[in-house]
C-alpha cells in the first residue's frame, strides 16, 4: 500500500527573516517565501530585537498566505503546522510561535515544535533525496558553530562546538571593524576574493583536551590588534588582505576540525549547514579537503542555508513520523540545545 504524501506548511521566525514554506514528504519544496529584514537593520550595524519582533508580526499572514498560494493548496490540504520554537531570539520567536498554534488551533492540524538548527541540518535533504544519516555535519551560522553526528533523523550527539564566538558573529565583528558594515559574512566573502589570504598571519585557535572544539575570540581581537597597530603608525590598511587573511584562518581551523572528526568517528560523509556554509572559502576548501581524505560532501544551495522556513519543513517532517505531537502550551525557548526537545 501507496504511503500518504504529508505536506506540511512551516513558518521560521527565529532572527531577521518572517519565512514560510510548503513541504512535500519532508524533501519537495513546494513554496519557500522569504521576507528579509537586512534593509532595516543594516543601519544600526546587526539586528535589534525590538524592530525584528515588530517586523515578524506585519509580515507574518502576508508571507504564509504567499507560501499556500505559491504551493497552490489550501490550509485543508496540510497535514501539520511547524514551526521553529528555539533558539533564537525571543520576541521573534514568539510571533511564529503563536501564529503557528492559532492556525493549528483553527484549522484543527497536529502542530509541530522545531530546533532551528536541526532545520539547517535537515537543509542537506532538500536537494539530495539519497542523503539519509548516518554523516558529520558541520554547523556553522551566526550564532552557532558545532560538529554533530548525525546518528539518525532527529538524533544528534555534539561533538565539537565553540567556547566563545560563533564563526558568524566574528564575520560579523570583523567586517565591522575594517568599515564593511552589516552583514559581514557575504560582505567579507566578496572582498576576500581580491585580497592575499596569505598577507597577515592570523592565529588558529587548538583547545586542550577538546580537539574539535572551536574558538573565534582570538582572531577577532587578533584582527582588531592589527588595525589598531596600523592606525596607531599610520600605516595604510589593505582592507582585501585583512578580509581574506581572517577568512583563511576561520576556514582552515573549520575544515581541518570536521576532516579530523570525520576520520576519528569512522565517518564517511560530510555535511555542512547554516549561513556561513555559504561562504564560499569554505565550500571550497572543504571541497578540496573531503575529496583527499575521500569523503562524500553535501552542502545545500545559499537559499537553504540562511534561515528559510522550506528546511524547517524537512526537519518537521521526520518529527511528525515519530508521531512528535506539540500542545497549545507550546513556548518559545530562546537558549534551546540541539538535541533538547520541550
Amino acid at each position: 500500500m501507496e504511503e500518504k504524501e504529508i505536506y506540511i506548511l512551516a513558518i521560521e521566525s527565529s532572527c531577521d527573516e518572517t519565512a514560510a514554506a510548503v513541504v512535500k514528504n519532508g524533501r519537495e519544496v513546494l513554496s519557500n517565501i522569504i521576507s528579509s529584514q537586512i534593509a532595516l537593520h543594516t543601519k544600526y550595524g546587526g539586528v535589534v530585537p525590538e524592530i525584528a519582533s515588530r517586523k515578524h508580526m506585519e509580515r507574518i499572514n502576508q508571507v504564509i498566505k504567499e507560501a499556500l498560494s505559491e504551493a497552490g493548496r489550501k490550509l485543508s490540504d496540510m497535514d501539520a503546522v511547524a514551526v521553529t520554537y528555539g533558539p533564537g531570539l525571543v520576541g521573534a520567536l514568539l510571533v511564529g510561535v503563536a501564529e503557528a498554534k492559532a492556525i493549528a488551533y483553527a484549522a484543527k492540524l497536529p502542530l509541530v515544535g522545531v530546533h532551528h538548527i536541526e532545520g539547517h541540518v535537515s537543509a542537506n535533504y532538500i536537494e539530495n533525496k539519497d542523503w539519509e544519516p548516518p554523516f558529520l555535519c558541520l554547523i556553522v551560522s551566526g550564532g552557532h558553530t558545532h560538529l554533530v553526528l548525525v546518528k539518525d533523523y532527529g538524533e544528534y550527539e555534539i561533538i565539537g562546538r565553540t567556547h566563545d564566538d560563533a564563526a558568524g558573529e566574528s564575520f560579523d565583528k570583523v567586517a565591522r571593524a575594517i568599515g564593511l558594515g552589516y552583514p559581514g559574512g557575504p560582505k567579507i566573502d566578496r572582498l576576500a576574493k581580491e585580497g592575499n589570504p596569505r598577507a597577515i598571519s592570523f592565529p588558529r585557535a587548538h583547545i586542550d583536551g577538546a580537539a574539535f572544539d572551536f574558538s573565534f575570540s582570538g582572531v577577532k581581537s587578533a584582527v582588531l590588534n592589527y588595525l589598531n597597530s596600523c592606525a596607531m603608525k599610520q600605516e595604510e590598511i589593505n582592507r582585501a588582505d585583512v578580509a581574506a587573511s581572517f577568512q583563511e584562518a576561520v576556514v582552515e581551523v573549520l575544515v581541518s576540525r570536521t576532516v579530523d572528526a570525520a576520520e576519528k568517528y569512522g565517518m564517511k560523509r560530510v555535511a555542512m549547514a547554516g549561513g556561513v556554509a555559504s561562504n564560499s572559502a569554505l565550500r571550497s576548501a572543504m571541497k578540496q579537503a573531503c575529496g583527499k581524505a575521500g569523503l562524500e560532501l553535501m552542502y545545500p544551495s545559499p537559499v537553504y542555508c540562511t534561515d528559510n522556513a522550506a528546511m524547517i519543513g524537512a526537519a518537521a517532517y521526520y518529527e511528525y513520523k515519530k508521531g512528535v505531537r506539540h500542545g497549545l502550551d507550546l513556548n518559545a525557548v530562546p537558549n534551546l540545545m540541539i538535541g533538547q526537545r520541550q
